[in-house]
């Protein structure tokens, strides 16, 4: 039941990481085991000479390939996802994501870029053999907001749809019952009448 985190922002702190850690929260809530992978920690120069040898990359396959379910959290810049991401992306196998369920996410400057989800990145996902591609959930910088202190604050409307995504994650992507809701019932149970 390991869900693999994939931040693909090039900056140590970012909306999007705040994001990947609000996902984290409330996977951890429903008992999934998390793990992280921050794109900027691989070797820059394997990463861009495509040396899938090099133990970084290497291991960041690996966990590509032990993950039930994959969140993938990126910036929009330019109408597109991150260029860090691009270049991982581009190093996994064909059928990397084949069997898994992938929530995309991602956060932009202005809504004006909500779209780069469903144009840029779900073709990718999609490329790479993903069983399942899950709505994304896209934030601007006034939803997801630096407080004074430091530390990032989604707000409550993204933490709602962080909620949803999550909730369907978990139910279509680990297979395992959802917190809330109604029993399932057999078909062969099911009289109606009309």
């Amino acid at each position: 039941m390991s869900v693999l985190l994939i931040a693909g922002s090039p900056s140590e702190r970012s909306r999007s990481a705040a994001l990947l850690e609000a996902v984290s929260l409330r996977l951890a809530l429903r008992g999934a085991t998390v793990e992280r992978l921050h794109i900027r920690d691989l070797s820059p120069q394997s990463l861009l000479l495509g040396d899938t040898a090099h133990r970084t990359i290497a291991a960041a396959i690996a966990q590509v390939a032990r993950a039930r379910a994959i969140v993938v959290a990126t910036p929009v810049y330019k109408a597109a996802y991150s260029g860090v991401l691009k270049v991982f992306l581009d190093l996994l196998p064909q059928t990397a994501l084949k069997n898994k369920t992938v929530l995309p996410i991602a956060t932009g400057g202005s809504p004006h870029h909500m779209l780069a989800l469903d144009y840029a990145l779900r073709p990718v996902l999609q490329s790479l053999s993903a069983r399942h591609i899950l709505p994304g959930v896209y934030a601007t910088d006034s939803q997801v907001t630096l407080m004074p202190e430091g530390p990032y604050h989604v707000g409550a409307e993204i933490s709602a749809r962080l909620d949803e995504a999550v909730a369907t994650l978990v139910a279509e992507g680990l297979r395992m019952p959802a917190l809330t809701g109604f029993e399932s019932v057999p078909f062969a149970h099911v009289r109606c009448s009309v």
